[in-house]
């Protein structure tokens, strides 16, 4: 139990999505504070769902991909995320890789973290979006301690569909100071209306929260916006983390691409052992171990 001088209970929940190009960009501000919070916060996702069920589905889909390759590229102008060469198709659904990537929690947060990330991988550097049950989990297969057979079962279940419903709930409910914002980022996060008229957080959005207050942080913003929500919330309780050597950085994180690499490692980069898999703007650096079982060795 916390003592009478330690900070309140800390609280972050990730507005997110596995295929939003946002959250993807934001990977090596969310990695930092993740490391430099050290489980002293409870930190949880709750997944938004970007492209919904519902959508109705373009008229020309070979037009809608191409336009959204090209709002793609502009997006990795400012984060300089890693993109796929070629983008197969824009994601049908967002429902499957939620799915998926909630049924893995219960499988443990690391095992959790590493099929998000493939999730995400499978749209921003492979170009095939996770969007089907089947390539979800085709896309997770091969992460270390995960049972494919209860994450199957788990992901079709109603306790996990009605979990992931929830969060769609949640994210339609954002706080008022979301609504209009006016910050100097080209993603500065205001709520975003849904084709149904409802309204959402923008993604990716950190909601801090303590027992008796709040801060939001919307949008594409720089590590230091989160790190000064947590400190007005939590005095003292980010703790800045050495940088990683490179091969330590590398087992941790099994897949690290350039922004991360700058600012969770230090050192020669990359270590002799590193898979290499580039892309059209830039690589991403693979654990030799994560490499064997990765989607892009199966193709």
């Amino acid at each position: 139990m916390p003592g009478p001088d330690d900070p309140p209970p800390l609280e972050v929940v990730e507005y997110t999505d596995p295929l939003c190009p946002w959250a993807w960009g934001s990977e090596p501000a969310f990695r930092r504070l993740r490391a430099a919070l050290g489980g002293r916060a409870h930190w949880r996702r709750a997944y938004a769902i970007l492209f919904d069920d519902d959508d109705d589905p373009p008229p020309d889909p070979a037009a809608e991909t191409a336009w959204y390759a090209g709002h793609l590229a502009d997006i990795g102008a400012h984060t300089l995320a890693p993109r796929a060469h070629r983008l197969s198709r824009v994601a049908a659904s967002s429902w499957p890789s939620s799915l998926v990537a909630r049924a893995a929690e219960a499988q443990g947060p690391e095992t959790a973290e590493r099929a998000l990330r493939r999730l995400r991988e499978s749209v921003f550097v492979l170009g095939e979006p996770a969007d089907t049950e089947a390539l979800a989990l085709r896309s997770v297969r091969g992460v270390p301690g995960l049972d494919p057979g209860r994450l199957a079962r788990d992901a079709a279940s109603a306790a996990v569909r009605g979990s992931v419903r929830a969060d769609r709930a949640e994210a339609r409910r954002p706080v008022p100071e979301v609504l209009s914002v006016r910050e100097e980022s080209p993603h500065p996060g205001a709520a975003k209306e849904t084709p149904g008229g409802e309204v959402r957080y923008a993604l990716p959005t950190l909601l801090f929260r303590t027992p008796g207050a709040y801060r939001v942080v919307p949008g594409w913003r720089p590590y230091e916006a989160y790190a000064a929500a947590v400190d007005a919330l939590s005095p003292g309780l980010l703790q800045e983390t050495a940088p990683l050597a490179p091969d330590r950085a590398l087992e941790r994180y099994r897949s690290l691409t350039g922004p991360e690499r700058l600012v969770l490692t230090q050192g020669a980069w990359p270590p002799p052992h590193a898979v290499r898999m580039d892309t059209a703007q830039g690589a991403v650096w693979l654990h030799p171990d994560e490499a064997q079982h990765h989607p892009a060795a199966r193709q």
